[in-house]
């Protein structure tokens, strides 16, 4: 049994086999070995070759099946000779008798040596056939390291997602009633596999380092998502405890689900809009089973990270719709297309830069690609007579860009005028709080919006300076940080006194520990995975106002994160009955 510790970035509990999912380069381990193992090494190195052969020759069969298969399938065939060259065969094996490491680490270092020879040679021919080699290596590696790589929509049983990292589109695309648990080596809290993962209510636990590399195809993984634990190949003892624990946590999730009826509402009279955050249609059915009062972010880049291709403006005119219509009347914040940083769309091009988490993202691509910018609105502003839409602008730094994006609002509204084309002339326009600089000048913005919505991934870490992405410093990135309290409090007073409402679409509103400082600093509206919203109306209706701000009175006097952290987590696990998250 091996046990593994991460960050907790979905809770729920999951058991099943894993499914490691590999990147087109996975990474090779590299350990050395005893010289009474290097037979048990070489012998895994033959059984790796011969399955990979298998495989080519299964391959091939079904390519002789048609006339246009036989002709493109020769080079099935040198893959096959490569494989059975006794050269290849002798080089890793004394290869392995000289440097005594893991057969896998030699087999990729002799690889890696002979693509580069190969690849400086003046011979085209010679050179062409670095492609077949790292074809052919990258086969016996696969079965070397027990892993496999398929579409994650093509997975048909229950499995434990097993990964290095997960690309938006991998998550998107993958099978959710497949996939019951996830665990990755990198990513944090406010990851969008974190993001992911709670919206579609798996359990995840991630920034596990090297799990990826630990795990082996179909062996029993546990996930604790509710305190970033992963155990591998369990005792019968922790097997079965945590067969009771999953059992609990479902009958937990089945009693606050009685919640669903009723308004989040303080003791002393204080009405909490509750909302859901989602990233694709499908999740509206989570927004209504969960008691929410609608959709406080939906974040429509998703809709470009389809392996499609980036869609038409019908085809976000009808998701868009769609959702509107399905959300009973409720309201529902569309967030412009949020690109860039770590959001790469192929199809877009653009975005290798430095450093992309402070480059050419969000309303600043969308600014420089008005024909990209101008179609979502349209879209949008036809989908507003379907239900009360609001438009949310990402990543605005300050009036200017704000002022632009308006300007470009207003020509497409003149321009769906002049068409007749109906549309919500009243539909409110805010802004996401993302970026200290728009965080100080939050008085100046609210005079131009309509609302505001705090986004704290992305402002913690521009606060803080953590790459929110970066396992390495995920320990820095620290909501309670007395710098970004200040700046929630000046965000939250700035929107009071221009007389606008102030939300939250960050992880942070989703936080159960976090309820009851957001709460006594103002905040109007909480939005978060749809999952957790039931935990948060509970905290809330379990207490007043005047209780919230007498907590945030003495929170706000505190020195340090690690002093806030202390106290709130004591308060909330004593006052709130509330569990480590």
């Amino acid at each position: 049994m091996q046990e593994f510790h991460g960050i907790s970035a979905s809770p729920g509990i999951a058991i099943g086999p894993a499914f490691v999912y590999l990147e087109d380069n996975p990474r090779v381990p590299k350990y050395e070995v005893a010289f009474e193992d290097l037979a048990s090494e070489l012998e895994r190195f033959r059984t790796a070759v011969r399955r990979a052969g298998e495989e080519l020759e299964a391959l091939r069969e079904q390519a002789a099946e048609t006339e246009k298969g036989k002709k493109n399938a020769g080079f099935l065939d040198s893959h096959l000779l490569m494989l059975e060259d006794p050269e290849f065969h002798s080089n890793v094996e004394q290869r392995l008798n000289e440097e005594q490491m893991n057969v896998e680490w030699i087999l990729y270092k002799a690889i890696q040596e002979l693509i580069d020879r190969l690849g400086s040679t003046e011979d085209d021919y010679l050179r062409e056939r670095t492609a077949d080699i790292r074809d052919v290596s990258k086969r016996v590696l696969n079965h070397l390291m027990h892993r496999e790589r398929i579409s994650l929509a093509d997975i048909e049983t229950d499995v434990i997602l097993v990964a290095h990292d997960l690309l938006p589109s991998d998550a998107v695309a993958m099978n959710k009633r497949a996939i019951q648990g996830i665990v990755t080596d990198a990513g944090g809290k406010t990851s969008h596999t974190a993001i992911l993962a709670r919206s579609f209510e798996i359990p995840a636990v991630l920034g596990l380092s090297s799990i990826s590399q630990e795990v082996g195809y179909g062996q029993t993984v546990i996930v604790d998502g509710n305190r970033g634990r992963v155990v591998v190949d369990p005792d019968e003892e922790t097997y079965n405890e945590y067969l009771r624990v999953q059992q609990e946590w479902r009958r937990h999730e089945i009693q606050l689900m009685d919640l669903n009826e009723l308004p989040a509402e303080t003791g002393d009279g204080k009405l909490i809009q509750l909302m859901a955050n989602i990233e694709v249609p499908e999740e509206v059915d989570a927004v209504l089973t969960h008691g929410t009062d609608g959709i406080g972010l939906y974040r429509s880049e998703f809709l470009f990270l389809r392996p499609q291709g980036l869609p038409s403006e019908e085809e976000q005119y009808e998701a868009y719709s769609h959702v509107l219509k399905a959300i009973d009347n409720k309201p529902v914040t569309i967030r412009t297309l949020d690109v860039g940083g770590d959001k790469v769309v192929p199809e877009l091009g653009g975005f290798a830069e430095r450093n992309p988490i402070l480059g050419w993202r969000a309303i600043r691509f969308c600014l420089a690609r008005p024909d990209l910018f101008k179609q979502q609105l349209r879209a949008l502003l036809r989908a507003s007579v379907h239900g009360q839409l609001r438009i949310m602008f990402p990543m605005i730094s300050g009036v200017e860009e704000l002022n632009q994006a308006l300007e470009v609002l207003e020509e497409v509204k003149a321009d769906l005028r002049d068409k007749d084309v109906p549309f919500d002339e009243s539909v409110p326009v805010g802004l996401m709080i993302e970026v200290p600089s728009a965080a100080m000048t939050a008085d100046i913005l609210a005079r131009r919006a309509d609302f505001f919505s705090i986004g704290t991934n992305d402002l913690i870490q521009y606060t803080v300076a953590v790459d929110r992405g970066n396992e390495r410093i995920a320990y820095l990135y620290e909501p309670f940080h007395p710098g970004v309290l200040r700046l929630l409090r000046m965000v939250i007073e700035s929107a009071h006194g221009s007389g606008i409402s102030v939300g939250m679409c960050g992880e942070m509103a989703g936080d159960p520990l976090a309820t009851i400082v957001l709460l006594g600093l103002g905040l109007d509206e909480f939005s978060m995975s749809a999952s957790v919203v039931p935990e948060v109306k509970r905290i809330i209706r379990s207490t007043s106002m005047a209780e919230a701000q007498e907590i945030v009175g003495t929170v706000m006097d505190m020195k340090s994160y690690d002093e806030v952290d202390r106290y709130v987590q004591n308060l909330m696990e004593r006052r709130f009955d509330v569990s480590v998250y």
